[in-house]
């Protein structure tokens, strides 16, 4: 046979295999639930604009709202929106006992605002619609971000936090010990923390409860997720349970990236990431420390300052950055800490090695990782005498807001972002941050 009846033959193929998914997209339009009405759907028409490419000055809009669970409801939001001249970027459906929830990525005409589409929504039949502005990461699709997010929690234990955040938008997410099981004395033993906020176990598969989801931490104690302005779905709730699951079973691990940097005089030292492991060194280091710089770093007389590194130290809480030198002691510690919707960042360095720009050092490089993290913020609890960490802060070339909160000091950075990588930039590669001028925290 000729290579030209083979040609011809593979064309009616094509031809034959295109028709048939035609017809049958057709038949799936008719049937689905979710196909377009044929009669009136009882929203407000418009006349159809033209369509046009994304235009200037559109806008992207991340949306949530509840439809019935009927035939054709989904497909009169979305005519809708699309009389509106919305488009409709991405979607994803959340089936629930009654109803079912949409939650969409829309670009929209920059005039029209969240009450227009709101109004909008609510004439289609939406109901609990909550909007906010989106950006561009979130045109990844929902798979994909998914994946994305495990790949970034299985390369780094602090991670988990950030993803959780990530994964469900704008929430608060606290990490609580366990309440002891028969024994123990004290608070603890009643499963009350510090805050006096009660704590309880949770069954492994966790707890949903509307706007608040418990999860079982891999290490013990509890994850506690609260959303006040949303009600999870059963399907987020599942998407967060899987994430923690597999930051329990790949266990410790951190970046094993570290840099090599030159002192003014001459030494070299090294910045890397440190965790629970790194326990002994730093308990070396506080040894080390003289009681005027323990008491620096926690805001007055310490006994026992030991007792906060376990906290410090674990990727559960935050981050931490450890200056080792060329023999391999730990003289410098930095911890970038999640606090609720916030991030604050604490600075220790042994008094032999400060005032050699240690202190700016680390503090550059937390604060660039909390603008790589999405933080609008970072805040340090200090003394005013603590000079050196008020002119480190400073050195940042960040808006700075101060207040004093009984007794000691607050001072919260603006991220922009801006000065922070181009300093961070030069750090990598190899320019010590110690030159005339900046302050640097002891």
């Amino acid at each position: 046979m000729s290579e030209v009846t083979h040609a011809q033959q593979a064309r009616t193929v094509r031809a034959v295999v295109r028709a048939a998914a035609e017809g049958f997209h057709t038949w799936w339009t008719r049937r689905h639930g979710h196909a377009p009405p044929t009669g009136d759907t009882g929203a407000r028409s418009l006349p159809p604009a033209p369509r046009t490419g994304p235009r200037a000055d559109s806008a992207l809009w991340r949306m949530r709202t509840t439809v019935q669970d009927e035939p054709g409801s989904l497909a009169v939001l979305c005519t809708a929106l699309a009389e509106r001249r919305v488009d409709i970027l991405s979607l994803q459906t959340h089936p629930l006992a009654e109803g079912t929830v949409d939650e969409f990525l829309l670009r929209a005409p920059g005039e029209l605002m969240a009450t227009d589409l709101d109004r909008v929504i609510s004439r289609a039949g939406g109901a609990d619609t909550w909007m906010e502005r989106a950006d561009a990461h979130d045109l990844v699709d929902a798979p994909t971000r998914v994946l994305g997010l495990a790949a970034r929690t299985a390369l780094d234990a602090a991670e988990l936090p950030l993803a959780l955040r990530q994964l469900l938008g704008r929430c608060t997410i606290r990490q609580r010990p366990a309440a002891p099981v028969g024994g123990g004395g004290g608070r603890a033993a009643e499963g009350v923390p510090v805050d006096g906020t009660p704590v309880m176990g949770v069954p492994v598969e966790g707890v949903l409860e509307d706007t608040v989801m418990r999860l079982r931490a891999p290490e013990g104690g509890v994850i506690a997720v609260e959303r006040p302005y949303l009600p999870f779905t059963p399907t987020e709730f599942a998407r967060a349970r899987a994430l923690v699951e597999l930051d329990g079973l790949l266990g410790p691990r951190l970046p094993r990236s570290q840099d090599v940097l030159t002192l003014p005089e001459g030494n070299e030292i090294t910045v890397r990431r440190a965790d629970e492991r790194d326990l002994e060194a730093a308990r070396a280091m506080h040894e080390r420390c003289s009681a005027a710089t323990l008491g620096r770093r926690y805001h007055g007389p310490v006994g026992d300052a030991d007792r906060y590194l376990n906290h410090l130290l674990s990727p559960r809480f935050g981050r931490t950055l450890a200056v080792q030198t060329a023999s391999g002691r730990v003289v410098g510690l930095g911890h970038l800490l999640w606090d609720g919707d916030e991030t604050e960042v604490a600075l220790l360095v042994e008094d032999k090695w400060q005032r050699r720009g240690i202190g700016s050092e680390l503090l550059e490089r937390l604060v660039g990782m909390a603008v790589e993290a999405g933080c609008a913020s970072v805040y340090a609890v200090t003394q005013a005498s603590n000079t050196g960490m008020v002119a480190a802060m400073r050195g940042l070339g960040l808006p700075l807001d101060y207040q004093v909160e009984e007794g000691t000091l607050v001072i919260t950075a603006r991220l922009d972002g801006g000065s922070v990588r181009e300093r961070g930039e030069l750090s990598r590669a190899g320019e010590f941050a110690g030159e005339s001028g900046r302050g640097e925290a002891p």
